[in-house]
């Protein structure tokens, strides 16, 4: 039979297409052998089936009709296979060996055709030839085909995380909770790339510590799932033989489970759970510690988690984990930091007759920390009361820790009775040297970058429930503001003092009478500054806010604050001290003019005497007796006049004698054969407190006794004054 090269092959694909499911079969086993990661997924092996079916029905069908070797086209769907196979991970040298390795199995029964044809050998040879350079020019074709659509799909799934990733810069970590952070993790892959997600942190107070096999407990912190309830969740974690977990409960990782050998190894793994459900483990890990793990769950989506999406849930897990360590260090500062200050801040306030009291203090929104507020009430000698609100400047433990030893130098200088304007001045020169102790342990550097950061304001007030009057000096704070029993809230004005820390500059106090029943309300600036008003309009609610009508001091409080401050939480620190006065009466206080003569202790005594009768406390007689006896006589030898003696019947008994010299009197320990010195002592045992305290001219010396009988030498033991020594 006389054959031309091109009826030849023509012949040859001829007799082999009726064979063509033998040679497609024949290819599929070679690729299955040279190829495996085209074969082991059902889908990705059914994708690769056809392809090969098509392709060797598209070669036979080309070569039978004599088509011309570049208008032999490829597979309508080629294209879309290729960019298929770069959705799901496959490597692009798989497609093109398998293309390669199809190519020389078509070539091979091709040509084993051609002999059984005809036995002209030169024919059979440029046959050979001319198939060879048809085969290679239509693989060649259709590699470029692929390879593009391969590449353009891969550039594109490159593109897209990164904009998942850079989408998870932005809205994962917007702030400090922990919570809200794994939320945003499970809500932003959710939309992307998961149909559920669970989040799940140690139960550990530090975290830094590797969790070890055995110990893995777990808080579910977040979960979101494309389902209403996160119903998926239930049964895909039952296959590792893990029980429902609501949100913020605790679980435990039975051993050997997936997220138990995550945790442990801190390595992410992919599982394919079902025919159409897949799952990504990736341990949450930051600064080489492991926080928890993220499961992501795929049963919606057509295909199965692949090495890439892997990738993918790497890079968002590890911009996660960040920002949850950075929210754990965090929660765990603030929470020292408020620990701190609430430890520093009065834990109750005491119960006076002179006033009383109701306070709040609140913390900042977590984004700013603990701050540097506080108040105190402070009692002093003749039943007087000391009323304090300061503000730190900044915020976090150090602010806690400056407002803490502020505190404990306003109580000490309390203590020593100063006026408020002398007070507010060593107070100054406090946190002055404040200053100065950081300043020396920083390097120079962090002094220029933390100058100013030391700094304070403070009102300090004094009220006296005897003269019904209160005595005010302020350092750089806020104006109190004062309610009349009318029910009318005004700003007090008082003179103006510099903030705390700058020294140099004196210090001013005010006066003011306070009828009885009057409210003053002492108050931080995050009280009354806000970003929708300037302070003038903060002012004038809380004066609004004060004059509303309340049951009592308590409820006063939460309207105020209810008032001024946001639904949650306020922008700076809060501390708000509300004091309703008292005054005392003549049936509360006593007093008697001294004359400078020896002779009128014995009737300040018989005065006394006469008095504690009438307010039914004889059982203090002998005591309150004594004591007047040795302060009068100190007033009278060591003093200057006018001497005046006052007793006040509060909750204890206050003696007090007063006189214009500024000499004070001093406890010491008497000799044997001393002759005096031992007035003082005898006070100091009898007396629950003394002290004394100068005015402007002169001074006060005052012993304060408990009510009921007396416990000192209430029985023979306490009397062997023989055991005291300087006492005959």
């Amino acid at each position: 039979m006389d054959l031309t090269a091109d009826s030849l092959l023509s012949r040859a694909a001829h007799e082999l297409s009726p064979r063509a499911d033998e040679l497609i079969h024949d290819v599929e086993q070679r690729l299955r052998l040279e190829v495996p990661e085209l074969w082991d997924e059902p889908d990705v092996s059914q994708t690769t089936r056809e392809n090969i079916a098509e392709h060797v029905v598209a070669i036979l069908f080309g070569i039978e009709h004599d088509i011309e070797p570049r208008r032999i086209d490829p597979p309508p769907a080629d294209a879309e296979r290729a960019r298929w196979l770069a959705q799901r991970g496959k490597p692009v040298t798989a497609m093109l060996r398998a293309f390669r390795l199809a190519q020389v199995r078509i070539l091979d029964r091709l040509l084993e055709e051609l002999p059984r044809l005809t036995s002209d050998a030169e024919l059979i040879n440029a046959e050979a030839r001319k198939l060879i350079a048809l085969m290679t020019g239509y693989l060649d074709r259709t590699s470029e085909t692929g390879v593009l659509a391969f590449q353009a799909e891969r550039d594109r799934q490159v593109q897209w995380r990164l904009s998942v990733v850079n989408e998870a810069s932005v809205r994962v970590g917007t702030t400090l909770d922990i919570a809200r952070t794994a939320q945003e993790l499970a809500d932003l892959a959710t939309e992307y790339f998961a149909d559920a997600v669970t989040v799940d942190l140690l139960d550990t107070s530090s975290g830094d510590a590797p969790p070890a096999e055995g110990t893995l407990v777990v808080r579910r912190v977040a979960q979101r799932s494309v389902m209403d309830g996160c119903p998926e969740t239930t049964s895909l974690e039952a296959i590792y033989g893990e029980s429902p977990v609501p949100s913020q409960q605790l679980q435990t990782y039975p051993d050997g489970s997936p997220p138990a050998r995550a945790l442990i190894t801190g390595r992410p793994s992919r599982h394919h759970l079902g025919p159409s459900a897949s799952m990504l483990l990736v341990p949450l890990c930051a600064r080489g510690n492991t926080l928890g793990v993220a499961q992501f769950f795929r049963h919606h989506k057509p295909d199965a988690y692949g090495d890439e999406d892997l990738l993918l849930a790497q890079e968002v897990a590890a911009r996660a984990a960040v920002a949850i360590d950075n929210a754990r260090h965090y929660t765990h500062a603030r929470a020292t930091a408020l620990t701190l200050q609430r430890s520093l801040l009065p834990r109750s306030t005491p119960a006076l007759s002179a006033v009383e009291v109701a306070c709040r203090y609140l913390p900042a929104a977590a984004q700013l920390g603990v701050g540097g507020d506080w108040y105190d009430v402070i009692p002093l000698s003749g039943a007087r009361v000391a009323l304090v609100v300061g503000d730190v400047v900044g915020h976090g433990i150090h602010a806690a820790a400056t407002m803490g030893r502020l505190r404990t130098a306003v109580r000490t200088l309390a203590d020593i009775d100063l006026p408020p304007d002398e007070l507010l001045t060593h107070l100054d020169d406090v946190v002055i040297r404040l200053t100065a102790e950081i300043s020396c342990e920083v390097s120079a550097q962090a002094v220029i970058e933390s100058a100013g950061d030391i700094g304070a304001t403070c009102l300090y007030a004094v009220y006296d429930p005897v003269a019904g009057r209160c005595t005010l000096a302020r350092a750089g704070h806020g104006l109190p503001v004062v309610m009349t029993p009318d029910g009318t809230a005004d700003i007090l004005e008082l003179p103006a003092g510099p903030p705390l820390g700058l020294g140099g500059l004196p210090f001013e106090a005010a006066e003011i009478d306070l009828p009885e029943g009057s409210l003053i309300a002492l108050y931080t600036d995050g009280l009354i500054e806000a970003l929708d008003h300037d302070v003038e309009a903060g002012l004038t609610r809380l004066c609004r806010a004060l004059e509303q009508s309340s049951a009592s001091l308590e409820a006063t409080c939460d309207t105020v604050l209810a008032a001024l401050l946001p639904a949650d939480r306020p922008h700076d620190d809060v501390a708000l001290l509300l004091a309703r006065t008292n005054t005392f009466g003549d049936r509360q206080v006593a007093t008697w003019d001294v004359g400078a003569d020896p002779a009128e202790v014995a009737r300040a005594r018989a005065s006394v005497s006469e008095q504690l009768i009438s307010w039914g406390l004889e059982e203090l007689d002998f005591t309150a007796e004594l004591i007047v006896s040795e302060l009068v006589t100190n007033a009278i030898r060591y003093g200057r006049p006018p001497i005046q003696l006052r007793l006040i019947h509060d909750r204890t008994l206050m003696c007090e004698v007063a006189d214009a010299g500024s000499t004070t009197p001093h406890l010491r320990r008497a000799r044997v054969f001393d002759e005096g010195g031992r007035g003082l002592f005898l006070v100091a045992q009898f007396a629950e407190h003394w002290g004394t305290r100068h005015a402007r001219r002169g001074k006060t010396v005052w012993a304060e006794c408990a009510l009921g009988t007396p416990k000192v030498f209430s029985d023979a033991a306490a009397l062997d004054l023989e055991g005291i020594s300087g006492v005959e």
